[in-house]
């Protein structure tokens, strides 16, 4: 029988298969000098922190004592609010800005799972998954 810190398998398969434009988008940077490794890097990535917004928003939703979690609604919308502005705003390192996202991310799913919202095993996909996401995006920024 699994464990509550278990990572059930379809989240752990689709989550690492949801990493594999990262692995592509930095192995394409290293292979070439072309520029689709860093537009597959930060395309990806910006969709990618959309997304968990929406997974964020959707522990605010099932919390069933909804009195005082306007911080979990609002603190969900940061991640896309992170993309939206990052890839407006001129002259930023949209690669730099994603790496600051995706920590940020990070702390976030913390606060959700240390809060109750999130389910148990949450936090061991989200390190894992994280890791990989800033390693690539340190490779592409460092080389």
């Amino acid at each position: 029988m699994a464990s509550n810190l278990s990572i059930p398998r379809p989240a752990l398969y689709l989550g690492l298969s949801g990493l594999l434009p990262f692995l592509a988008g930095t192995g394409l940077h290293l292979a070439s000098t072309y520029s689709d490794g860093i537009d597959i890097l930060t395309c990806y990535g910006t969709v990618i922190l959309c997304f968990m917004s929406g997974v964020l928003w959707g522990f605010a939703a099932r919390d069933p004592n909804q009195t005082n979690h306007l911080w979990a609604y609002a603190f969900s919308t940061v991640p896309a609010l992170w993309a939206f502005f990052a890839t407006i705003t001129p002259g930023i390192n949209l690669l730099v800005a994603l790496l600051l996202g995706f920590v940020g991310l990070l702390a976030l799913d913390w606060l959700f799972a240390h809060r109750g919202l999130a389910p148990p095993w949450w936090m061991r996909l989200r390190i894992l998954l994280t890791l990989v996401v800033v390693v690539c995006l340190l490779i592409a920024l460092l080389l």
